[in-house]
This record gives structure tokens, sequence and C-alpha cells, in this order.
């Protein structure tokens, strides 16, 4: 073999040896780093689900932790035991509880992910399900500094957009409090003040539902295995599963509300309506895309043009004609009885 190929391949061998062992930058650091990066996520998210389960008085062992984050529980039994040898989480028997260290720990991670998604909801366009994906991952990155600068940007929220509390930048937090629908009985009014955004099929159902905290929810028939409900004139029947992922306080000596709004999808060429507001559902540049073209109650609205395709529709609003597509009419209710 010629010596000049024999000293490449020999640069080479150095370079991919280099580029392997390179300290901070090789292959080897950066793999550790990932790991380590992977374990304190597992170990933050293990402290966020202690929490939960503290806040709402459930039993917490091995198993059920292992579950929640979707790991094995020879995986989850070494995060619990270093979570231990920390001094973030102490066991009892087969359970798990936080100490004071680890309780505060959780909540500063559980204050990124509330605020965060607070963000994205009334800030950004993101879509409604995708809220809680995103918040998961930044909830790991942003300080504790960063979070605080994010949450006086947007008015220092109390309550994220599912209807949970926002920890203060101290770590205080109202206590629990509400049922899930699941458990109320035929004839029972409630509201809801929560809505569970994990399993993510679960949550996605609900959206699509059109639910979200706020609603007034008066229940009509629990039979079958399943509870029947009215939510502002509408209708729902869900499993026990779904249900549970709603939690409602419920609301005594109340008369339901059954009036259901119409929509300005509904009205035909020529016809007029007022304003009555906008869903709550709405949110974010949607909403104040919706508001800054005079979508205010009060506002008469009249539908004129429609697209060829039907879709978006020519409203006049203000002396403007403005194209307003379906999905959008769908959040703003009208009143049609106007001279």
């Amino acid at each position: 073999m010629q010596p000049g190929l024999l000293l490449l391949i020999g640069l080479l061998v150095l370079l991919v040896l280099a580029w392997v062992f390179w300290p901070e930058k090789g292959l080897l650091s950066l793999l550790a780093r990932a790991r380590m990066n992977t374990l304190k996520v597992q170990m933050e998210d293990a402290l966020k689900f202690l929490f939960d389960c503290e806040y709402k008085n459930l039993p917490c062992g091995l198993h059920t932790v292992a579950g929640n984050l979707h790991i094995s529980s020879n995986r989850t039994a070494a995060i619990l035991d270093r979570l231990q040898d920390m001094g973030l989480i102490a066991s009892q028997g087969e359970s798990f509880q936080l100490t004071d260290a680890g309780r505060s720990y959780a909540l500063r991670v559980i204050r990124v992910h509330r605020i965060w998604e607070k963000y994205l909801a009334d800030e950004t366009g993101i879509e409604e399900t995708k809220w809680h994906v995103v918040a998961d991952l930044k909830e790991h990155q942003l300080s504790s500094e960063a979070v605080d600068k994010l949450a006086g940007l947007i008015g220092n929220p109390v309550f994220d957009p599912h209807g949970d509390p926002i920890p203060s930048a101290s770590g205080d937090l109202p206590l629990h409090k509400g049922s899930h629908l699941s458990s109320l009985k035929e004839g029972d009014i409630g509201r809801i003040i929560h809505i569970e955004d994990e399993p993510g099929y679960v949550y996605e159902q609900l959206v699509a539902l059109g639910l979200y905290p706020g609603m007034q929810v008066y229940v009509m028939d629990v039979s079958d295995g399943k509870i029947t409900f009215a939510a502002e004139g509408e209708e729902h029947i869900l499993t026990p599963l779904f249900a549970s992922a709603i939690t409602v306080e419920l609301i005594p000596e109340s008369k339901p509300i059954d009036q259901k709004h119409a929509l300005l999808s509904s009205l035909q060429i020529g016809e007029k309506a007022e304003v009555v507001g906008i869903s709550p559902h709405c949110r974010g540049q949607q909403r104040r895309r919706l508001l800054d073209l005079g979508i205010v109650p009060g506002t008469v609205v009249t539908a004129e043009i429609k697209s060829a395709s039907g879709d978006p529709v020519g409203y006049r609003i203000m002396g403007a004609t403005i194209g307003i597509r379906k999905k959008q009419a769908d959040y703003i209710f009208i009143n049609k009885s106007i001279a």
C-alpha cells in the first residue's frame, strides 16, 4: 500500500477517534448528555405525577408511576431510588411521597408547564390539542427566571386554559376542589372547572365535542354505564372514562341553562343578526382577529355574499364586508331576533 494512502487512512482514523472521544463535543459526550437529559426529564415527570397524586389524595406506587411514565418497572425503580437519594421523595411501604424539597421542585416544573400552556392558548395560533405536548417539552428547558418573565408578559395568570391552577412563584397552590362528572347524579347541575389533557385521545374527543372550562352542565340521565348531560343546549353522552376527565363544581339550587345560541354560520344571505359574543373556546390570535373586526356584543352583522365554494362568506360588519370562514363563524354567537 502506498505511503500516501496509509497516511490518509491514519488521518481518517485519528479524526474518527477525535470525534468519538472529544471532550464535551464528542459522540460519547453527546450520548452521555442525552442520557442525562432523558433521566432529568423522567425524574421531573415522576415528581410531577407524585405531586398530582398527592394533590388529588390518591395513592402512588411503583407500578402507578411506571404506567404514567410509560417505562419499565425496573427503569422506574432506578429513577425513584435516585430521587430518594437526592432527598426529593420518601417511601412509606409500597407508596411514595414527596418531601418538602421534592414538592417545591415539582411545583416549579408544573408552574412552567401551565404558564406555557396559557401562553400558547392566548398568544399563539397553535391547535388546542397540541398545547400540552409543546408545554411538556418547555417545562424541562425554561428557568424559573424565564418563566416568571413570561408570566408577567401575559398578566400573571392564575389558571391555565384547562382550568388547572398555576402555582405562584413562591409555590402557593389552592386546594383541589370539584368532582368528576362521572360521579354526578341525575338532576345535578354543575360548572366545568377543569378538563384533563391526558391521555391525549380522551382530551381530543372532549375538545371535538366543544367542551371547555366555564360551561354549565345539567345531568339528564345516568344509566347503562353512561352519563347523559346537556351543555349550552347540546346533549352529550359519555362513558365513565371520558366523564372522569371532566371536573365540575356543583351549583346548588340552580336551574339549568338550556338556551342554545344561534351561530353566525347559520345566517342566510340577506339575513342580519346581533352579535351576542364569542365562544370562550375561541382563543389567542383567532379571538383577537374577530374582536379587531368588530365582532363584539351589540354589533349588527349581515350575511351579504357567499364565495363560489361556499366558504368563506362575506359579512357586512360596521360598514365593511369581511370574509369569515365557517370554522370561525361557528365561534360567534348571534341573536336573530332583531328588527
